[in-house]
């Protein structure tokens, strides 16, 4: 691992423990310039291709979709590990389902589920775009379907 600081190569191990993310976290020191740092390693799984509705196909990005939550949950009461939790159980899912591709309607309606039960806020935010909601009658009659359940 290279250190951060001074860019050496060799660090020693200080502690190693299991992190909420299903990775692993370790502390480290620099040999060289015995500066502290902190690595994480977790397993790469395959995750299928998203094919968006123009036709076009992309990797699965973990952090274009936490940085798409966390716009969603912005000034609201939600923590960091939450939206990470989400973006993993995302993940989780789209890896459990075994396909080579899937759809990124598939991946939206995994997010608003989850926004649904973490931030009923952040769900409307994310909805208006991913839902399409384009007028004030259309969010209400969303924000209505949520009173009312």
């Amino acid at each position: 691992m290279r250190c951060p600081y001074c860019q050496h190569h060799d660090s020693k191990v200080l502690d190693t423990s299991h992190d909420s993310h299903g990775g692993i976290r370790r502390r480290r020191e620099c040999l060289k310039c015995g500066q502290r740092f902190s690595s994480y390693e977790r397993a790469i799984l395959a995750t299928p291709l998203i094919a968006k509705q123009d036709g076009t196909r992309e990797d699965f990005d973990r952090e274009k979709l936490a940085r798409g939550i966390r716009i969603a949950c912005a000034k609201r009461p939600v923590a960091a590990t939450d939206v990470e939790r989400l973006v993993g159980q995302v993940e989780t899912q789209l890896q459990n389902l075994g396909k080579s591709e899937v759809s990124s309607r598939v991946v939206g309606d995994m997010v608003i589920q989850g926004l649904k039960e973490m931030d009923l806020v952040a769900y409307i935010r994310y909805a208006i775009v991913y839902l399409g909601l384009d007028d004030l009658r259309a969010i209400r009659k969303e924000i209505d379907l949520l009173l009312e359940g």
